[in-house]
């Protein structure tokens, strides 16, 4: 082999052990960056492991924050809606009576959820829903107190939930002036309001809404052992609607009759009110704000059953109104010869009212009966009312809130899809609506008939003859409506 082969050889043997000595240490490289990145995966794959109930928990955190951040929005929402019946019923009172007793009525609705507010903070809410069987334990404007009726604090803020029975709580005590219209002092009004937002409402609001005994289901307790079932008020047909039309009607009574209502005889003269457009324009609005009042007594909307279960009651809150409008209308086409303004405005009403128990409870069609039967009833109770008691009623509320309301309670009784009688589940639960719309009924007219008897002993309720023939706006207020 010459010196050149010799040369080349040596030169590819050295290059063939660098090569594998490349190709070891790549290898060897290779081997321990693979290990390493497996390592890695193993740790990651650790990690990972660890980490993933940490992230299923703040999953789980952030759909409660939503859930509950809807249902908030939507039980406030709800309560806005609530508190614009106010100047519905504002006008309402306002259209049904006289010009000069306008500054008088638009006064006292204010007057009912300013100091009906502030004394619901201060002490109704804990009558309402502290503990206890017959009433709660009052709260003095403390919110942190033991409850078996209020929400879950992390569901629903008990600041919300304060505000949203508030505007419930408005809409009782209003239903009351409108009864007592044109011939009540001022100064009365104020404190009978007192007694309705700290006793009254409180007390039978806790039998149903707090926890109380009507709505008591566990075994043994009086309603189970009696019917076999609890009181049912969805939204407040007996809470609120006839409480207030009770207490209105023995107000009315003990008040006495406007003068000029009743002429000699007894024979009733109508004595009109002074602006049917802005009643009707008060119907509207307290016909909206009721999507709030029913609806909005859900208290959730984040669930699929939630929205099922508002959209029901949605759809059976605007057939009762329309079914209660329509008959009422007709009935009094026929009964006297046209079709009055007046009484298909409380015929809307009276809808409602009758619809608000069981709205979540009934069918389409069991809302319209409903609303039907309360259309109807309405204008004979008013006739009733104003003819056969002599008990001057000036916007029929008695009848609207008070009848219908006691009514539509006793016919969720009758037209539950679950425990109604005509649905085959037996008389008990009609039985425990009747019992504890009579019960409510009784509480409210009874304590009414005290407050109102005291105060027209002590002080007197009905302002002077000549105030009243000349307007209470100026004598009670200074100032008129109209000028």
């Amino acid at each position: 082999m010459d010196k050149y082969m010799k040369r080349s050889f040596t030169k590819l043997c050295t290059a063939l052990a660098i090569l594998i000595a490349c190709c070891l240490t790549t290898d060897i490289y290779a081997q321990t960056a693979v290990a390493a990145d497996s390592a890695a995966a193993v740790t990651t794959e650790v990690i990972a492991a660890a980490e993933i109930p940490a992230e299923e928990a703040s999953a789980t955190d952030t759909v409660a924050q939503l859930v509950s951040g809807v249902n908030t929005v939507w039980m406030l929402l709800a309560a806005m809606l609530v508190f614009f019946m106010q100047p519905g019923f504002a006008l309402v009172e306002a259209g049904f009576t006289r010009t000069k007793n306008t500054a008088n009525i638009l006064m006292k609705n204010f007057v009912d959820f300013m100091f009906g507010s502030l004394l619901y903070w201060l002490v109704g809410f804990g009558i309402m829903f502290g503990l206890g069987d017959f009433f709660g334990t009052p709260h003095f404007m403390s919110l942190l107190f033991d409850s078996n009726g209020l929400p879950d604090p992390a569901s629903l803020p008990t600041e919300g939930f304060l505000v949203f029975q508030t505007v419930f709580c408005a809409t009782s005590a209003t239903i009351v002036s409108g009864a007592m219209a044109e011939r009540t002092k001022f100064s009365m009004y104020l404190v009978y309001t007192i007694f309705i937002s700290v006793l009254i409402y409180p007390v039978s609001g806790h039998w149903t809404w707090g926890g109380g005994w009507l709505m008591n289901g566990e075994a043994g307790s009086f309603m189970t052992e009696t019917f076999g079932t609890t009181f049912h008020d969805f939204a407040g047909s007996t809470i609120v609607h006839s409480v207030g039309g009770w207490i209105a009607l023995v107000g009315a009574a003990i008040l006495g009759p406007r003068i000029g209502k009743y002429s000699k005889d007894g024979r009733s003269k109508a004595i009109p009110g002074h602006n049917l457009t802005i009643a009707a324009l008060g119907v509207f609005i307290l016909w909206f704000g009721w999507f709030g009042f029913n609806p909005g007594s859900q208290l959730a909307a984040a669930t699929t059953e939630d929205q099922v279960a508002i959209s029901l009651v949605f759809l059976n809150t605007n057939l009762a109104a329309c079914a209660g409008g329509f008959f009422a209308l007709a009935v009094s086409w026929l009964k006297y010869g046209k079709p009055s303004l007046s009484l298909t405005l409380n015929g809307i009403l009276a809808g409602l009212v009758g619809i608000t128990a069981g709205c979540d409870a009934v069918s389409p069609l069991g809302a319209v009966i409903i609303g039907t039967i309360c259309g109807v009833l309405m204008i004979y109770s008013v006739e009733f009312i104003d003819k056969v008691l002599k008990i001057d009623d000036p916007v029929g509320a008695s009848s609207v809130h008070g009848v219908c309301g006691f009514t539509g309670t006793v016919l969720t009784g009758l037209f539950s899809t679950s425990e109604g009688l005509f649905y085959g589940a037996g008389a008990g639960f009609l039985g425990a609506q009747i019992f504890g719309a009579v019960i409510v009924g009784l509480w409210a007219a009874g304590m009414g008939f005290i407050i109102f008897k005291v105060l027209d002993k002590i002080h007197g309720l009905r302002v002077p003859a000549r105030v009243e023939e000349e307007g209470l706006d100026i004598y009670e207020h200074g100032e008129s409506a109209y000028n």
